[in-house]
């Protein structure tokens, strides 16, 4: 189980905004760029079927639905802890590693040679 939320991005970040607070669906997918309404809601059955969440469904007009942790699923919010800062410690030295290598590459090879055949 651990690897399947762990593994997967999308679980991650899904669980991480319900950990935040962000718990309707429409919210969720306005707060991440590229995480499609279908992605999202396979994450979302996922985190339930492995009773991470809770969803409540509010009978009013318009009807919405809300999630919220579990007492499981708080239990990951030290590892999303420690994965964002993980991620904060890392980022400085992927984005210079990520410029050296360019500006190497355009550097050796000129600016035309990635279009050469």
């Amino acid at each position: 189980m651990v690897e399947d939320i762990v593994g997967c991005k999308w679980s991650l970040r899904v669980l991480d905004l319900v950990s935040r607070g962000v718990s309707r669906p429409g919210a969720m997918q306005r707060s991440v760029p590229g995480l499609s309404t279908k992605v999202l809601n396979e994450r979302l059955r996922k985190l339930l079927r492995f009773r991470l969440i809770v969803r409540e469904v509010f009978a009013e007009v318009p009807p919405h639905v809300e999630y919220r942790l579990t007492p499981l699923g708080r239990r990951f919010e030290s590892v999303l802890a420690q994965v964002a800062a993980l991620e904060a410690e890392l980022a400085p030295a992927q984005r210079n590693a990520a410029g050296a290598s360019t500006n190497s590459k355009s550097s050796s090879l000129g600016p035309r040679a990635s279009i050469r055949r």
